[in-house]
């Protein structure tokens, strides 16, 4: 397995990573792991651009200092803040109709022993009205992690994010742009790793997401230049 470690040059840049990564999957089979911090941004769920308010969604964005964005997994609109750890791991498959729930399960109880190493009890589960809600999310004080899932022929990519810290920052944003959306929100229910009394580091809380998304696997380092 290997294990990708670093950002893109920008946005553009990072997304193509991990675009790339999943052909790399696909086509010799190795799976993929990475844990990493996006830049700044509002990342915008294809529900969001179809939305009435999805124009006045961008200029709050704008005006809070996030670059927008639309993203090929997940459901709405999920705020990046620098600090913010975003998270996949790659597996190769052949049947696509197959191994949907038992990746989802294996995905989000890994995810739940690695915020146990830096400190946070977490749950299954997310309060009402909770950002990008789904049924795949872990919170402890509020929501801190949500997960999605995207099935391509040969590769299945089971992404999420991680809240490590900034959730009043977060919540001052999503506030508005879910308003303009016409979305339930509420604000309290942001949570994050450092509001549940754990280790605020991002790039901690990164390397222990990439330890218990590889598991016992062999695994390789590769960085980005």
């Amino acid at each position: 397995m290997r294990i990708v470690r670093g950002e893109g040059a920008d946005i553009d840049a990072d997304r193509a990573v991990t675009a790339a990564l999943r052909e790399d999957v696909a086509s010799d089979g190795e799976g993929a792991v990475r844990a990493w911090r996006p830049h700044r941004q509002l990342a915008f769920g294809r529900r969001d651009t179809r939305a009435d308010g999805y124009g006045r969604a961008r200029e709050i964005a704008r005006e809070h200092g996030y670059p927008s964005h639309e993203r090929d997994v997940g459901g709405r609109a999920v705020a990046y803040t620098g600090n913010t750890v975003a998270f996949l791991r790659l597996e190769p498959i052949e049947d696509l109709r197959s191994g949907m729930d038992a990746r989802y399960d294996e995905a989000v109880e890994d995810v739940r022993r690695a915020l146990e190493t830096v400190g946070v009890t977490a749950e299954r589960g997310e309060p009402p009205d909770a950002f990008c809600p789904g049924q795949h999310s872990l919170s402890a004080a509020g929501k801190l992690v949500g997960l999605a899932q995207r099935v391509s022929k040969g590769v299945a990519q089971t992404a999420g994010i991680a809240v490590v810290r900034d959730h009043e920052e977060i919540a001052a944003v999503l506030n508005g742009v879910y308003d303009a959306l016409g979305v339930a929100f509420d604000p309290d229910s942001v949570g994050s790793v450092a509001r549940a009394g754990g280790d605020g580091d991002p790039d901690r809380v990164a390397r222990a997401l990439e330890t218990a998304l590889v598991g016992g696997r062999d695994a390789t380092v590769e960085r980005l230049r």
